[in-house]
């Protein structure tokens, strides 16, 4: 069995965002960069699939440079081998077509990758994936288990859960509980750094959209204090100032 796992390079939650060129451009000065942690969830199920059933898993991102110590964690986490798609990854769509692009060749049962990355949250890539490559895809996939040919899945539904099986290969989009993440060891970070990591040219530099500007949320206001004997001074807060009642 042969897995692709797509993973992103995203900013940790805890980092703290600001723009720089007239907010036109996202400043990763003292930016910690991680897996983005949907698809942390999409590779460890695929290490996991890789122990029970022999399969080798390939991690593919598409970025540039930067972004490869996030992919030697990705390696050191189990995955064998690595591919990065020097490119910048602005564009769903493009980024779905360098990834299909490659996916094509490579004769894989399973691409697993996030249901969404936590910086542009589109969730749209898994699904462009499938249309392009003609595979089904099914997000967001909470459980997978593989017998034989066929998957049986687990996928979170507007109030409540569906069950389905579906012949391989496919493209799903991932999210918990798929599987428990997994801690790199120092055996695993020692490996990473002889695991192939294959660096390729995009196989076109068309991009359906452009980015003019970015714009952090407003301030919230200040907590006001309201006494807990004034409910009439809070309603009339909630009622004529915040307009929630």
């Amino acid at each position: 069995m042969k897995i692709l796992v797509c993973i992103t390079h995203v900013p940790d939650t805890t980092s703290k965002i600001s723009f720089t060129e007239n907010n036109t451009k996202f400043d990763i000065s003292g930016v910690q960069f991680i897996i983005g942690p949907y698809d942390d969830y999409a590779l460890a199920r695929a290490v996991e699939l890789k122990e029970t059933h022999s399969a080798s898993v390939t991690v593919l991102n598409v970025g540039g440079a930067e972004t490869e110590p996030t992919i030697r964690k990705a390696l050191a986490i189990g995955a064998d081998e690595a591919i990065r798609i020097n490119a910048e990854p602005t564009d769903s769509f493009f980024v779905a077509k360098q990834i299909a692009d490659v996916a094509k060749d490579g004769g894989y049962d399973l691409i697993l990758m996030g249901r969404e990355s936590i910086d542009f949250n589109g969730g749209q890539v898994h699904g462009m994936v499938g249309e392009l490559l003609d595979l089904p895809s099914v997000s967001p996939v909470m459980q997978l288990d593989i017998e034989g040919n066929t998957a049986k899945i687990s996928r979170e539904i507007e109030g409540g859960k569906e069950s389905l099986e579906i012949g391989l290969p496919f493209v799903a989009g991932c999210q918990e509980p798929i599987a428990e993440w997994k801690i790199p060891n120092m055996r695993g970070i020692m490996s990473a750094r002889t695991k192939p990591l294959n660096v390729i040219e995009p196989s076109d530099n068309e991009k359906k959209t452009a980015l003019e500007s970015f714009e952090l949320p407003a301030e919230k206001n200040a907590v006001k204090m309201v006494d807990p004997d004034n409910v009439s001074e809070l309603v009339d807060l909630l009622k004529n100032e915040a307009k929630v009642i």
